[in-house]
């Protein structure tokens, strides 16, 4: 016979028992985890964009999502984290050039001067990304969440004042690995340099590249202006950011997860222009306060010095032509 001091502990453990097979426990199901990775910084404009994202996906999903955004190259540069997309080891990633490399219609966004500004952008995602380049990810493994906005970008050096495409003859570029932006660079007769984005630091410290390209916010949050001298305003190329998940991965995800999930990812748009707006102006005050010097480029120039790039994708991309002209017929609805 048990006496009552050894009662007490038995009634407890087929308490806890009881109560860790009740049918509230069993019926909650397992908290989702779902990992965002970046290479861009916290503060750049695309890190900014996915911390709110997260902040809203789990609010809307509490209790069912946690998601967590890992920026700054946590996870790997671009085309590691594509890779672990396509293996189904990572959820989520916020590539932007580099998709040129992986699924050639998103090449279009590397064209020079294309977009004008962000409701054109609206436009061409409604008439080209929507129903020609998501398709052509998903035939590459890829499902399109949503398109974002890493921005229009410049080019800043330690040589000289950028005015025409003729200053740049010569210049060690870095770009990201997009063969478009590269044969751009080229046609200027520059010397692009590919380089993942959290190297670019230290090599313009070094010397080992002059120069970088990218958007005002993404050359602050790295502080680029510590280490070049000139910041020449040639907005020669506007990149989407794009939330990017592993076509099987994504499948696996509960509907109405993958359905939160993308409605709130596209529910984004207005709060990206707003704080690319505010970063704008904000950033431009102070880059002019940290001493590098500002020109402004003489963009006819530019503009006709890339035709021959627009020429080489509509005939090299099938499809590209047509895709050009599509969004450039927007641009003046």
């Amino acid at each position: 016979m048990l006496s009552s001091k050894s009662t007490i502990p038995l009634l407890v453990a087929c308490a806890l028992a009881l109560g860790a097979c009740s049918p509230s426990s069993l019926d909650e199901p397992d908290v989702i985890e779902l990992q965002i990775g970046s290479v861009s910084v916290p503060d750049s404009l695309i890190g900014v964009t996915a911390e709110e994202f997260v902040r809203r996906i789990n609010q809307r999903l509490e209790g069912r999502v946690r998601a967590t955004f890992f920026p700054s190259s946590q996870l790997g540069n671009d085309e590691v984290m594509l890779q672990k997309l396509r293996l189904g080891t990572l959820d989520f990633s916020l590539p932007s050039t580099i998709m040129s490399s992986v699924v050639d219609e998103f090449g279009l966004f590397e064209m020079p001067y294309l977009v004008r500004d962000r409701e054109h952008m609206g436009r061409i995602k409604d008439a080209v990304v929507w129903p020609v380049l998501a398709p052509a990810a998903e035939r590459a493994g890829y499902h399109v969440v949503a398109v974002w906005e890493n921005g229009f970008r410049h080019v800043t050096n330690n040589v000289r004042p950028i005015e025409t495409p003729d200053d740049l003859q010569g210049i060690k570029l870095r770009t990201p690995r997009g063969q478009w932006r590269v044969r751009l660079f080229q046609s200027f007769d520059a010397n692009p340099t590919p380089m993942p984005l959290s190297e670019v630091f230290v090599a313009l410290q070094t010397g080992v590249i002059d120069g970088q390209e990218n958007p005002l916010p993404q050359i602050t949050s790295n502080s680029f202006e510590e280490v070049q001298t000139y910041l020449s305003l040639t907005g020669h190329v506007y990149t989407p950011a794009y939330l990017v998940a592993g076509l099987d991965r994504w499948n696996q995800l509960p509907e109405d997860v993958r359905d939160a999930v993308q409605e709130t990812a596209r529910g984004m748009d207005a709060f990206v222009d707003e704080q690319a707006e505010r970063m704008t102006e904000a950033l431009m005050a102070e880059l002019r306060a940290s001493g590098i010097r500002i020109n402004e480029a003489d963009r006819g120039s530019f503009v006709e010095a890339s035709q021959v790039i627009y020429e080489e994708f509509g005939r090299s991309v099938d499809g590209g032509a047509e895709m050009i002209q599509t969004a450039a017929d927007l641009a003046n609805p």
